[in-house]
């Protein structure tokens, strides 16, 4: 992580013995109970944190003055004062996030709320890392000098959201060794970082998906479950306890090379099986144009013939990865989500659920299998979610997690 400082207003420590840290504390608790649950009255904000009305109301008068939060209209209706609702001001806050992948590369700025205000997408056959710290750093600045002159500042960080040893994938992307061997000394994290004034961030791309599920994705998950997420590759994430859980060198949760057995009995990894590449390779047989897939993920003019067949044999392949991962941890749900349309989506999950019961799960309980919600911007929205969650929101390793919410505290 290159480091450089927000000229946000706010603390940056999130917890000390000092006095500073422990309003940069509570200002995180705040900003992370209006991110999770919308506007909130103070009297409310105060019951839900265990913080004293006097201290809430100290905080959230300060966080207003410097932007960052914005009054509702007054409820009315009930004895004493009408209750005024507190929430995230949409615009006190931006978010850059940049997703690297293999056949295009997208940067993205969200606002508080995680809305995508603005985007430019750069298209490519490979990536390459020259290109896309240019395309990172050309893209940064276009974002953000779009916007308002008095916003800019409001920046928070960038984060990216990049496939991990893009070297060993060289013949599956049809690139050469030597291009992809460049990726082995790249560090764009600070390479990027020193051209900024806020923060940069990186995370495996497939990870970054799961992280964008946790902060920006549906709020009825479980706090265990595995994450699949189908793009160019398939890859995957972990979240135990409500966190995502990456370990020590950021690859926990590399799905996508669990092996697995395919139709003619030999053994592959999941990769070879689930990912949208293998679409490719069908369409060309057929002699239709791949890059029909990488326009729009919401609308791939794909034969029903050749949808089909992908559809079953990368279900087929999850259900067998999915049976693995529940004979290590007793995940209650199953997340699937990708670079395709809605449609596909739940006709993946549906063919998932149908082939996972068919198996031998002997010891094993049946997990629910949910579609992901953010579909083709999953990657995007992670990274944007790195310095998001790093600059305002509660860690949840922290005991309190992103998932704070009305019913978390007495």
């Amino acid at each position: 992580m290159a480091e450089h400082q927000t000229q946000l207003p706010a603390a940056q420590n999130m917890r000390g013995t000092n006095q500073s840290g422990l309003r940069a504390w509570n200002e995180r608790l705040i900003f992370t109970l209006l991110h999770n649950n919308g506007a909130m009255p103070k009297a409310e904000i105060a019951r839900v944190t265990g913080l004293s009305a006097q201290t809430v109301s100290v905080i959230i008068r300060a966080l207003e003055q410097e932007g960052f939060l914005e009054k509702g209209e007054p409820v009315r209706g009930r004895i004493g004062q009408p209750s005024v609702p507190m929430s995230l001001a949409a615009r006190g806050a931006y978010f850059l996030g940049l997703k690297i992948g293999r056949r295009s590369s997208e940067m993205i700025l969200t606002d508080f709320h995680g809305t995508i205000r603005d985007r430019e997408v750069l298209r490519h056959d490979w990536p390459e890392p020259e290109s896309a710290r240019a395309f990172a750093l050309r893209a940064a600045h276009d974002l953000v000098m779009r916007l308002p002159k008095s916003h800019r500042e409001r920046v928070a960080g960038l984060g990216i959201a990049q496939p991990f040893q893009l070297w060993g994938w060289s013949q599956a992307l049809n690139a050469p060794q030597d291009v992809m061997d460049r990726w082995r000394n790249a560090d764009l994290c600070t390479e990027i970082g020193q051209h900024l004034p806020y923060p940069v961030f990186m995370r495996n791309d497939a990870s970054a998906a799961c992280g964008a599920e946790l902060v920006f994705g549906r709020s009825n998950l479980p706090r265990d479950f595995v994450y699949f997420y189908i793009g160019f590759f398939i890859g995957g994430g972990v979240v135990l306890n409500g966190a995502l859980h990456t370990g020590e060198g950021g690859n926990s949760g590399a799905l996508g090379s669990m092996p697995v057995r395919a139709p003619g009995g030999e053994t592959v990894q999941l990769i070879e099986l689930s990912s949208i590449y293998g679409l490719e390779k069908l369409l060309v047989q057929e002699g239709l144009d791949p890059d029909l897939l990488w326009q729009d993920p919401n609308l791939w003019p794909v034969p029903d013939s050749i949808m089909t067949a992908w559809v079953e044999l990368a279900a087929d392949a999850i259900a067998q990865a999915i049976v693995a991962c529940l004979a290590v941890i007793d995940f209650k749900a199953v997340v699937i989500d990708g670079w395709f349309p809605p449609a596909i989506r739940e006709k993946l999950r549906a063919r998932v659920f149908e082939a996972l019961v068919r198996r031998d799960l002997a010891g094993l309980n049946i997990p629910q299998i949910h579609e992901g919600s953010l579909g083709g911007d999953a990657r995007a929205l992670g990274a944007a979610a790195l310095p998001l969650t790093d600059r305002f929101l509660v860690a949840a390793d922290a005991g309190l997690g992103t998932s704070l919410s009305q019913s978390d505290l007495p």
